[in-house]
């Protein structure tokens, strides 16, 4: 099957009027679903530690992982992730898929990535150098990659940052940058993204067969290589609205219409 195109995310269905088709697509198959958090299951806030789960979410992924796999993938680290959501059923994938772990001792790592541990050490030295007197800037460090994050800065200081960024991949060429909402990301420079992550995932917990449909929540460009990875085998949902090209399937809103998606089909599931 060829791939779709992408379009625009406001020309995108909605996933709570299209509950029907989107259960006849998974046609008796096992489902498994993948939920980016920052931006999906909570709103996009200024500082990455403002961004907590509800309540009211929390019980509606945990009566998810009842029916079906639920994985948590983030870009977050995977212990940060745990923490914030706190729910023991789940899987856990964080910094992008490269640390899995999960219910009954699971627990995966992609080996890959650890050689490039010291030049991610270099690289925090180097942004924190630069950047740590420009107002508004947060330098995350996070196992596998460190992020800058210029929600907070004024406008004539980004060219700072991004001139910092620039000297980090000059000096570190190893490294590669990926662009999130308001956030630069410098992870290491293999050939690996959300969408790699999942089919690795889905590999490593034995649901890469045709008996299995997967579904994938994301908000961020970040999420875009795993709404392409899943048109053939599962199904993309981005949240969020405006023109930006998605190769998702189907567009939510905000992440309350995510609620609102999720105990559908938990309703579907149990009907």
């Amino acid at each position: 099957m060829s791939k779709m195109a992408p379009r625009p995310i406001h020309d995108l269905p909605l996933a709570l009027d299209a509950i029907n088709e989107i259960i006849a697509r998974k046609s008796g198959r096992k489902l498994a679903v993948f939920l980016d958090y920052d931006g999906t299951l909570t709103p996009i806030v200024a500082r990455p530690e403002l961004a907590i789960l509800s309540d009211e979410v929390r019980t509606t992924i945990q009566t998810l992982a009842e029916c079906c796999v639920v994985v948590i993938i983030s870009g977050r680290d995977r212990q940060d992730v745990e923490r914030l959501v706190g729910l023991d059923s789940l899987i856990y994938a964080g910094s992008h898929g490269f640390d899995i772990a999960g219910p009954h001792g699971l627990q995966v790592k992609h080996e890959e990535g650890a050689r490039f541990i010291p030049s991610i050490d270099a690289a925090e030295e180097i942004l924190h150098t630069a950047l740590d007197s420009v107002h508004g800037v947060i330098v995350e460090r996070k196992k596998m990659s460190v992020a800058v994050h210029y929600r907070l800065v004024a406008d004539n200081d980004l060219t700072t940052v991004q001139d910092a960024v620039s000297m980090v991949l000059r000096d570190r060429p190893e490294l590669r940058k990926t662009d999130g909402k308001k956030v630069y990301e410098l992870q290491p420079g293999i050939d690996w993204n959300k969408g790699k992550a999942v089919g690795w995932i889905l590999k490593a917990l034995d649901l890469d067969d045709a008996d299995v449909f997967p579904l994938f929540l994301g908000d961020d460009l970040t999420d875009e290589d795993a709404f392409s990875f899943l048109q053939d085998s599962g199904l993309g949902i981005v949240v969020g609205e405006g023109a930006r090209p998605t190769a998702a399937t189907y567009r939510l809103n905000d992440p309350d219409h995510v609620n609102t998606f999720l105990l559908r089909l938990v309703k579907e599931h149990t009907a």
